[in-house]
C-alpha cells in the first residue's frame, strides 16, 4: 500500500508553464459560466439622476455596506468616490476594507458598533456615528490618546426603536459633547423606518421630531452639525427630509425599496448569468429536483443551471423564469444548493449554447431584481444582497469617465 506522501498531490505544478498561466485568471470565472455583471458607470449614472432628484445644494453620502449592496464595495467605492462628499458603511470592517484599498473619502460607520476598536477607527480616519453616551465616552478617550480632535455624528432615534438617543436624552448627549474638547459634533442623524410605506404621516411624524432635535442642538451652540435622514426612499419622496445631506443606497443601483417610489430614469446595474451545462429528456410523470414536487406533464427536455441557493439565487421561488435566446422559461423543482433546473422543451437546439439570464436584460426581455423578489416572496434588497461572494463580479464601464472630485468632507 502507498504511503500517503507519494500519492500525486492536487496542486502539482504542471507541465508546460501552465501554473504561471493558471495565477494570471480567476479560477471563478475561468472554469464555472456563473457570474454577476456590474456597470459601474450604471452606478454613476443612478448618482447624477439622484441628484437631478435632489438638487444641487444637499450632499450625498453615498451607502456602499453589505458589500455595496452585492455589487463589489472597493470598486462601486472608486467609482462614487469623485462623485460624493463621503461615502457610508455599515461595519467597521466594511471601512477597513475600502481604506486598505486605497479609498481616501470620508467614510461614514452607520452601523455604530465599535466593541473596543474605537482606535482603529480614529487610526484609519473613519467618521463614527454614535448612538448612546458610553460609546461618546470612549471615543472622547480615544481621541485623547490620539492628541487631535474627532468628528462624530450623533443618531437620533426618532420611531425606528433600533439605534440612536431619544430626543428627550438629547440634551445630556449633547452636553457630554460639550465636556469632551476633543470630540466635534460634525452630524446629526436620524434613520427613518417607513418612508416607502403608503402611509407618508409616520415619516413626517419622525422628520418633525428630527427637526426639533436640530433646533435643539443649534440652540446649544451644534447649529455647524450636518443633518441627515433620508435614505433612497426618503430622498427622492420627502423634500424636506434632504436637509443638509442625503444617503442614497438602493437607488445608486438601480432599484426603489417599494412602488411607493418611483424615480424614473434609474438602471440596474448588476445582471446574474449563466449558461446551461446539462440537457436531458424525461418522460411525463418524472419528477425533477428535490422532493420530486414538479412532474413532468409532457415529454420535456430539461436543462440544469450552474446556480443555486449557495450563491443566492432563492430557493423558495414560486412560477420564477429565466431568459433564454431571448425568451421567458420556467424554472421548475426545488432549486438546489448548486444547482437550479429549467424546462428548455419549447426552444431550439441551437438555443441552448447562449447566456441563460437570471436577473437582467436579453434583447427585448428583462427580469428585474423586483420581479424574483417576487417569485421568492421577499424583497429587492435581499435578493442583491444575498449573491454569494462565490459568484465573481465580472466589472463593465470600470473606465467610466471620473467627473470632478466633490468636496470631500462630512463637516460643513
Amino acid at each position: 500500500m502507498q504511503g500517503l506522501a507519494s500519492q500525486p498531490k492536487a496542486f502539482d505544478t504542471p507541465p508546460d508553464g501552465a501554473a504561471a498561466r493558471f495565477s494570471e485568471i480567476d479560477i471563478r470565472t475561468s472554469i464555472r459560466p456563473t457570474v454577476a455583471d456590474i456597470d459601474l458607470g450604471a452606478v454613476q449614472r443612478n448618482h447624477a439622476r439622484v441628484r437631478e432628484a435632489i438638487g444641487p445644494g444637499v450632499r450625498v453620502f453615498g451607502v456602499v455596506k453589505a458589500d455595496a449592496y452585492g455589487h463589489g464595495a472597493v470598486p462601486v467605492a472608486r467609482a462614487l468616490e469623485p462623485l460624493c462628499h463621503a461615502l457610508a458603511v455599515s461595519l467597521v470592517e466594511e471601512g477597513l476594507e475600502l481604506r486598505a484599498a486605497g479609498v481616501r473619502a470620508p467614510i461614514l460607520v452607520l452601523g455604530a458598533y465599535y466593541n473596543r476598536h474605537q482606535d482603529e477607527v480614529l487610526a484609519e480616519r473613519l467618521t463614527p456615528v454614535i448612538y448612546d453616551r458610553g460609546e461618546l465616552e470612549r471615543f472622547a478617550a480615544a481621541a485623547k490618546r490620539f492628541g487631535r480632535p474627532v468628528d462624530v455624528h450623533l443618531k437620533v432615534d426618532t420611531g425606528m426603536s433600533r439605534l440612536g438617543i431619544a430626543p428627550g436624552e438629547l440634551a445630556g448627549a449633547l452636553k457630554s459633547v460639550r465636556e469632551a474638547p476633543q470630540l466635534r459634533l460634525a452630524g446629526l442623524c436620524t434613520h427613518f423606518a417607513s418612508a416607502d410605506a403608503d402611509d407618508p404621516s409616520t415619516t413626517e411624524a419622525a422628520l418633525a421630531l428630527f427637526q426639533g432635535a436640530a433646533d435643539q442642538a443649534r440652540q446649544l451652540g451644534f447649529g455647524h452639525a450636518v443633518r441627515h435622514a433620508a435614505n433612497s426612499a426618503a430622498a427622492v419622496r420627502f423634500a424636506a427630509a434632504r436637509l443638509d445631506a442625503v444617503r442614497p443606497g438602493l437607488a445608486l443601483y438601480g432599484a426603489m425599496p417599494s412602488p411607493v417610489v418611483r424615480l424614473p430614469g434609474l438602471e440596474p446595474a448588476l445582471a446574474l448569468r449563466t449558461r446551461i451545462m446539462a440537457v436531458r429528456e424525461i418522460e411525463p410523470g418524472t419528477g425533477v429536483s428535490y422532493g420530486g414536487t414538479w412532474r413532468a406533464a409532457r415529454r420535456t427536455r430539461v436543462a440544469t443551471l450552474p446556480i443555486g441557493y449557495a450563491d443566492g439565487y432563492p430557493r423558495h421561488v414560486r412560477g420564477a423564469s429565466v431568459l433564454l435566446a431571448g425568451r421567458r422559461v420556467p424554472v421548475i423543482g426545488a432549486v438546489c444548493m448548486d444547482m437550479l433546473m429549467i424546462d428548455v422543451t419549447d426552444l431550439p437546439e441551437s438555443a441552448l449554447g447562449g447566456a441563460v439570464t437570471l436577473i437582467g436584460r436579453d434583447g427585448p426581455g428583462a427580469i428585474t431584481v423586483d420581479e424574483l423578489a417576487g417569485w421568492a416572496g421577499t424583497i429587492n434588497y435581499e435578493i442583491l444582497c444575498g449573491i454569494s461572494k462565490r459568484v465573481p463580479r465580472v466589472l463593465r464601464d470600470a473606465a467610466a469617465v471620473r467627473p470632478p472630485r466633490a468636496p470631500l468632507s462630512v463637516t460643513p
